[in-house]
């Protein structure tokens, strides 16, 4: 999905019109996105943006979809078995508690996988989709146990960062979130670029764009996170899984 937006961004350069292209359906995986960013994906690239998740270890792609309903991803029951799990003590957990998802398959006789933690957070859905399919559902994978930040004590998710950044107007879709160590506390930073209309604007304008950017994250997540505005295309852009966050804490 980010290096959707990434095309997006180079056609917008070089004149190509998105919504002139014969493209209108899109599946995406590879990497947790935020329903702020299918918003974004589905007015700039003019499609309707589908998750699709899969493992490698597990099969590759095919192992869950969005319907055109986008109301959770139809598991394939048929060839994997789903539970979802405590990260810490591998409790199973009901419908609709959130946790670790795990596969076992069903059909695979190579190499088959029994209770294959996947690191993912997700939930299970039992309720029947509108869409009349009766295959259980997952929700949207909203980011991995071994992506939890722990910062002064609190438990956070570059996606949560990212709901709050796509929702503000004059910040393009790619950011950056740096981990540092200052007299011995944790720091989180997040770097983040500027419209090209918006970084022509005064300092002054800026330092209270970027205030009103760190209240609108403090009260999503409750801590201080400094907001640092970077000009318009200066942050890497990848074109395989994009790297959210950079930790230059010591090891020690």
């Amino acid at each position: 999905p980010s290096y959707t937006l990434h095309m997006a961004e180079v056609a917008d350069r070089i004149g190509v019109d998105m919504a002139g292209l014969d493209l209108r359906l899109g599946f995406f995986g590879a990497e947790a996105w935020t329903e702020s960013m299918r918003k974004e994906i589905e007015e700039r690239v003019h499609i309707k943006a589908l998750d699709s998740y899969g493992l490698s270890e597990v099969i590759g792609p095919g192992v869950s979809c969005e319907c055109l309903k986008q109301e959770g991803l139809h598991i394939n029951e048929d060839h994997f078995y789903p539970e979802i799990i405590d990260p810490a003590s591998g409790e199973v957990l009901p419908y609709g508690e959130k946790g670790e998802i795990a596969f076992t398959s069903l059909t695979k006789k190579a190499f088959p996988v029994l209770r294959y933690r996947t690191k993912d957070i997700s939930y299970l859905m039992e309720e029947e989709c509108s869409c009349g399919k009766k295959l259980i559902r997952m929700a949207k994978p909203m980011g991995r146990t071994d992506d939890m930040m722990i910062i002064r004590g609190v438990n956070i998710f570059p996606s949560q960062i990212e709901e709050v950044l796509m929702g503000i107007e004059d910040l393009e879709p790619h950011y950056l979130i740096v981990l540092d160590t200052k007299d011995y506390m944790d720091t989180i930073e997040v770097w983040v670029e500027v419209s090209e209309k918006k970084f022509h604007d005064k300092i002054m304008d800026l330092e209270d764009f970027e205030k009103s950017i760190e209240s609108r994250l403090y009260s999503a997540i409750g801590i201080r996170i400094k907001a640092s505005l970077k000009e318009p295309k200066t942050i890497a852009r990848s074109e395989g899984k994009t790297q959210r966050v950079v930790d230059r804490r010591k090891k020690d």
